[in-house]
């Protein structure tokens, strides 16, 4: 059974890491960039000479691993779903750095009985020599197993579509070995791996990372409207669906002026990422 004390006073330690640009490079692959080798736009994340790292790359450094998994919590983790993500990026991540983490549990809500839990967890990577804030970010985890343990009900949130047609479109068609690729960035979970792992899951083969799609996301909004995917200051979305990879993402996208947009993505007719927000340092 879950144990909401335990998770609130949850010690997650100071993770440090330092990453190069090969690493800053592999990210941008597992994206799906260079796809096309004389697009100058992609080349700028691939080229170690006069390299530009995707702000989003910052949310797989320093992370808390496996935490959620200790037995000592009580979650089912068979049925814990990552069901939405946010990220603030104040300051442009170097090239390569020396960097620290923090987290926090910031709230664990109730849906009821056989509806689950809301975990919200809250991290910060900063530089590790100056204390410079690359990234703070807002794990979402629906714990599907866990609900009915007495605790509060989660906030109303809802991200309203504009009431009209779309400014921009953009697709972006992810290759059969991006969840091969996008997993050398830190996450190894085997449902992204393992075709056994997968089908006892449900799923016909491995699936793309969220945090792939995540990815992606910022890259097509930008790109969608003409913007530098590298001045991306804040990107948010729900996971409403299942990237295969190889599948095809078509984006959306809405100009909310400001330097603001909003988005939403599809696979075929299957919406796979809602309330989308993003937004561009000026």
């Amino acid at each position: 059974m879950i144990n909401p004390a335990a998770i609130a006073a949850h010690d997650f330690g100071e993770p440090s890491q330092s990453y190069t640009a090969r690493d800053a490079i592999l990210y941008a692959l597992g994206l799906g960039l260079g796809g096309d080798p004389l697009d100058r736009g992609d080349l700028s994340f691939l080229d170690e000479r006069q390299l530009s790292v995707l702000p989003s790359f910052a949310v797989t450094l320093c992370t808390p691993g496996m935490w959620i998994r200790e037995p000592a919590l009580g979650v089912d983790f068979g049925k814990l779903v990552h069901s939405a993500q946010l990220a603030e990026f104040p300051n442009p991540l170097p090239a390569a750095a020396d960097v620290i983490g923090t987290a926090k549990v910031t709230s664990l809500t109730d849906r009821g009985e056989g509806r689950g839990a809301v975990l919200v967890l809250e991290r910060r990577i900063m530089d590790a020599q100056d204390g410079t804030l690359y990234c703070r970010l807002e794990q979402t985890l629906l714990l599907r197993g866990d609900g009915g343990f007495g605790g509060p009900p989660p906030p109303r949130s809802e991200t309203s579509q504009p009431e009209r047609s779309a400014d921009a479109a953009w697709q972006l068609a992810t290759s059969p070995r991006a969840a091969l690729i996008y997993r050398l960035s830190g996450d190894w979970n085997p449902l992204h791996l393992d075709p056994d792992v997968a089908a006892a899951a449900g799923f016909s083969r491995p699936i793309l990372h969220g945090l792939a799609s995540y990815g992606i996301a910022g890259i097509a909004a930008s790109r969608a409207l003409r913007r530098d995917p590298a001045k991306v200051s804040r990107l948010a979305c729900r996971f409403s669906g299942v990237v295969m990879p190889g599948d095809r993402i078509d984006f959306q996208v809405w100009d909310t002026g400001g330097s603001t947009a909003q988005f939403v993505a599809f696979v075929n007719d299957r919406k796979v990422l809602d309330g989308g927000e993003v937004a561009w340092h000026d």
